[in-house]
């Protein structure tokens, strides 16, 4: 396989958490596939329909020449063999030279349409390059989306971008492109393929939860809250966050600003969240799970991101804690992409896996997330959580 390609900005690959279901790991090949790549010809040729109607019509005349010995035929089989040794002349010419890249967008949501760019740059440096189509190569496959790039001046790097959804969450690899043309006479279809591997880290999807505050889903959803001590110290002034004391409002300063302003005081327990994600399949055999389970599987994956993403944005330090792993709890905007992170590659554990469960800090909050059918102890199922917020 050729290896021209623009390195433009994939993501590169993500910790070895795990893979959920669904996802596509770009591994590394094996040696009998490398070694079919190494076989497989450097350009495939297929007929177009004009192509099949060309070809077939020149057999028609070679034969009628060599039956017949008319001249006039002969002239007419030596054009039209010269139309097709021109077009795989051409077509050869625009293929060479050109260097094909991705640039994968920043964040990518499972359900969520996005836009992944292609360039094309064509380093030749006299003769352009036309009418050319690429694909990308979702492991050794391509999507049913393509990109077209009429024409390609020597020298010049040309863009667009195709419009894609990745149904799940998880890691998936592309293998390359394939980039393939019809010029000049669309007689056939030539095209090569170019290495390019890269994987990308696609989040689950989230959803609105309502405006609650960790106070407010405690109460309503049978969590448990830490307990906190009201200080008497004077701290400091902030903005209004959703589930603060109206006590506390700095009446004075939000009329002087026009926001509302809220008093923080010294001795008030800092404001955490250990969001506790059972990854484990209910009883059962593993391979058996049918697309219900796993949907409601990911589902509780689903919402384990939207409540941080909900508590991070009201001012929370919020961790996550599964199976097999977490992640500690911190604030800040960062923090939500560490989470989204470890979701993305969060494994589903089988049934009979002895993993612990998921761990939480005596003084947190402690919203745990498990499968509706496992019944954790006295843990509030995320129906329940969903019923306080507000269906999304």
């Amino acid at each position: 396989m050729s290896t021209d390609a623009l390195d433009l900005g994939a993501i590169p690959p993500g910790p070895p958490i795990g893979r959920p279901a669904g996802g596509a790991g770009a591994a590394a090949e094996p040696g009998w596939r490398r070694w079919l790549g190494a076989l497989r010809p450097p350009r495939r040729l297929r007929f177009t329909r004009e192509g099949k109607f060309f070809v077939g019509m020149t057999f028609a005349v070679g034969f009628a020449a060599i039956n017949t010995g008319n001249n006039l035929l002969y002239i007419i089989l030596g054009m039209m063999l010269s139309l097709i040794l021109v077009s795989g002349i051409l077509s050869e010419l625009t293929l060479r030279g050109v260097h094909v890249g991705r640039k994968v967008p920043p964040q990518i949501f499972a359900g969520r349409p996005f836009l992944m760019g292609i360039a094309l740059q064509n380093t030749k440096e006299r003769l352009p390059s036309f009418s050319l189509e690429v694909e990308d190569l979702l492991g050794d496959r391509p999507l049913d989306k393509k990109c077209y790039f009429l024409k390609v001046p020597a020298g010049k790097t040309q863009a667009t971008s195709y419009r894609f959804t990745f149904p799940r969450r998880g890691v998936y690899g592309f293998h390359g492109f394939t980039l393939a043309t019809k010029y000049p006479f669309a007689l056939f279809r030539k095209s090569r393929d170019i290495a390019a591997p890269a994987e990308v880290i696609v989040f689950p999807r989230l959803s609105e939860v309502g405006h609650l505050s960790a106070d407010q889903i405690a109460a309503g959803a049978g969590l448990r809250s830490p307990e906190r001590a009201r200080g008497d110290e004077f701290h400091g002034l902030r903005e209004f966050r959703p589930g603060d004391d109206p006590r506390d409002i700095h009446w004075k300063m939000t009329a002087k600003i026009g926001r509302t302003m809220v008093r923080e005081w010294e001795g008030e327990a800092v404001k955490r969240v250990v969001i506790a994600l059972d990854n484990r399949l209910p009883g059962g055999d593993a391979e058996a799970a049918g697309p219900e389970l796993l949907d409601e599987m990911e589902t509780g994956v689903e919402l384990a991101g939207s409540l941080a993403r909900h508590f991070l944005e009201r001012g929370y330090a919020v961790g996550i804690s599964a199976r097999d792993g977490g992640v500690p709890p911190s604030s800040g905007p960062p923090q939500l992409w560490r989470i989204l992170r470890f979701l993305a590659v969060l494994r589903l554990l089988a049934p009979d896996d002895r993993a612990a469960r998921p761990e939480v800090e005596a003084d947190a909050y402690s919203v745990l997330v498990v499968h509706r059918r496992a019944g954790m102890g006295n843990a509030s199922v995320y129906s329940r959580v969903f019923q306080v917020g507000g269906a999304p």
